[in-house]
């Protein structure tokens, strides 16, 4: 760790004070001790695994500057960094570059923005302190970034604040990560759900995420059997006239793509050609996804041993 930060091409007077922990005291734990340990305003967890952009710094700061008073934080946006080893980091590019990337996109349109992700995000310091922190829990970025909102704070989105991330690679690796994000949904809820009831635009973002269950539930047990069925002959739930969504699935596809296009290309990035990843991504990822998040849901439901779940 040592040489590699002294590897980086930092400013003279950058000051780094490096912090290590003998025993894994887990994520929340660490965090906390970086905010005691911060000496600025704000700011900015980034995980281990995640590269920033030379200007992503500039960028996340600058929205946050930008952004309407009540701001107190600032999701980054997070790509795919191996996204060449094998087709499921293929497919993760998309879900990260197209899906993931145009929620919060959307959401930051209306005021909405529901989660700053820890794997970059800006934060001031005095609200984290207000709310006491990063909670002990598997989710504790979206914990903390609704306990935020349920203080009537606001948080943006810097759609060219880039940092690009490893993803999993094996597939029981990126079964545990969802499984993970799903419990943290269910503790957001738990610990916020008077944010159902708050008269504000991001409320309906909140309400969406609500259906989230049931919709997963609704493709895991009966969509999936539908098209199981229908590759035999029997068209009892999902048939012929299910394609019938896949021109509007397209035209919607497309411009999702368009725009996340400009955005790289005003960050001097180019989009790399990724159609096998793509067909992946459209044709099989929720097969695998929705499964897995039904799996994290009920975990919490039945209370399981909580745990990080990285191998």
């Amino acid at each position: 760790m040592r040489e590699e930060l002294a590897s980086l091409p930092l400013p003279r007077d950058a000051v780094f004070t490096l912090h290590d922990f003998t025993v894994n005291r887990g994520k929340s734990a660490v965090l906390n001790d970086g905010l005691r340990a911060a000496a600025h305003d704000l700011v900015v967890p980034v995980d281990g695994d995640c590269w920033m952009r030379s200007n992503a710094l500039t960028q996340i700061v600058s929205r946050y500057l930008s952004d309407p008073d009540n701001t107190v934080a600032v999701a980054g946006a997070v790509m795919v960094r191996n996204s060449r080893t094998n087709l499921l980091t293929r497919a993760q590019e998309w879900d990260y570059f197209h899906g993931i990337a145009s929620v919060k996109r959307m959401q930051g349109m209306y005021h909405g923005t529901l989660v700053a992700q820890g794997a970059f995000s800006l934060y001031r310091r005095d609200a984290l302190e207000e709310v006491g922190g990063w909670p002990e829990c598997v989710g504790e970025d979206i914990v903390v970034s609704w306990a935020l909102l349920e203080r009537d704070y606001r948080i943006g989105y810097a759609d060219n604040a880039l940092a690009f991330t490893n993803v999993p690679e094996g597939f029981r690796q990126f079964a545990l990560q969802r499984k993970r994000w799903s419990r943290g949904l269910m503790e957001a809820f738990k610990a916020h759900w008077r944010l159902l009831f708050k008269r504000r635009m991001s409320t309906l973002f909140i309400w969406w995420n609500v259906c989230f269950l049931p919709l997963d539930l609704v493709y895991s047990f009966i969509f999936i059997p539908g098209i199981i069925l229908a590759m035999f002959g029997y068209y009892y739930i999902a048939g012929p006239l299910t394609l019938a969504v896949l021109p509007l699935a397209a035209l919607w596809n497309i411009v999702i793509f368009r725009i996340q296009r400009g955005v790289f290309e005003g960050q001097d990035l180019k989009v790399r050609r990724n159609p096998m990843g793509f067909l992946f991504y459209a044709l099989a990822y929720s097969l695998l996804m929705q499964p897995v998040c039904v799996w994290g849901y009920a975990a919490e439901i039945i209370g399981m041993k909580k745990k990080w779940d990285t191998k």
